[in-house]
């Protein structure tokens, strides 16, 4: 693959997204809404996760559980690496048929070859013009038993207070409002400093960062359903075209034309 390339691939399995890529690429803090799954090839990078920073080399498991606010920086020149996106309802289905007992991944980084493996296989059979059915409900079945086992003691993030999930709400219900911290102070209950500083802490996130990526969330569901580029950028609260281009290509490192493109 040629150098800093991002490759959205055709999936065959509903609801899960296949990415490719090898880039010097640092990504400013964003979230997904998806689980995420997947293998350093090449090099390696530097992370915020949900439990703090960390370094993943060639070779190491990757993880992101939905709304984990992350970064990503490489270590040296570039990195190359292979994920795969899964709806929430995938994992957490699979996660209660096995009894893990928790409903997000615990490690950010696994460092397992068997696992690496497994990976790769399930990233081949999904990248396949069709899927192999039984051999992808094992593959996955096991991956997910595997990401969900390691670490089996360790806490999940601590819940957003009241206070700052009512602000955090007012924004999810209607990503395209125009909210001030006004706005959020009173949903909330706090002052406006309390607010901010609060609400940075628990989601980690400004409510500005927060607004903006709960804006290009809708803007990814509205072209994975086919609406045109431009439609969808109107449709999630962006000024143009142009502005949900650079956005999203900041906390994703693909344009939304290459992401539309794995839904033709």
């Amino acid at each position: 693959m040629p150098k800093n390339q991002f490759r959205m691939l055709r999936s065959a399995l509903t609801g899960v997204e296949a990415v490719e890529a090898e880039t010097p690429h640092s990504f400013a803090r964003h979230t997904h809404e998806q689980f995420g799954i997947g293998l350093v090839s090449s090099g390696a990078q530097k992370s915020l996760s949900g439990r703090g920073v960390v370094e993943a080399e060639a070779g190491d498991i990757i993880t992101v559980n939905p709304n984990e606010v992350h970064d990503g920086a490489p270590i040296g020149e570039r990195r190359s690496w292979r994920i795969l996106y899964f709806d929430p309802e995938i994992v957490t289905g699979l996660s209660q048929e096995i009894g893990a007992g928790r409903s997000e991944i615990s490690h950010p980084v696994i460092r397992d070859a068997a696992i690496a493996a497994r990976f790769e296989t399930l990233f081949r059979v999904v990248t396949a013009s069709t899927a192999d059915g039984l051999l992808s409900e094992e593959l996955l079945l096991q991956l997910v038993a595997d990401v969900m086992r390691e670490g089996g003691g360790s806490e999940e993030r601590p819940p957003v207070p009241a206070s700052i999930r009512a602000a955090r709400d007012l924004i999810d219900d209607d990503p395209l409002a125009a909210v001030s911290l006004a706005d959020l102070s009173r949903e909330s209950g706090l002052s406006r400093f309390q607010l901010l500083r609060g609400f940075a802490r628990a989601t980690g996130l400004t409510p500005h960062a927060y607004l903006v990526q709960a804006r290009i969330h809708l803007a990814r569901r509205l072209i994975a359903e086919g609406t045109p580029l431009a439609e969808a950028a109107f449709a999630s609260g962006f000024a143009d075209q142009s502005h949900m281009t650079r956005v999203f290509v900041r906390k994703y490192g693909l344009s939304p034309r290459l992401y539309a493109g794995a839904f033709l």
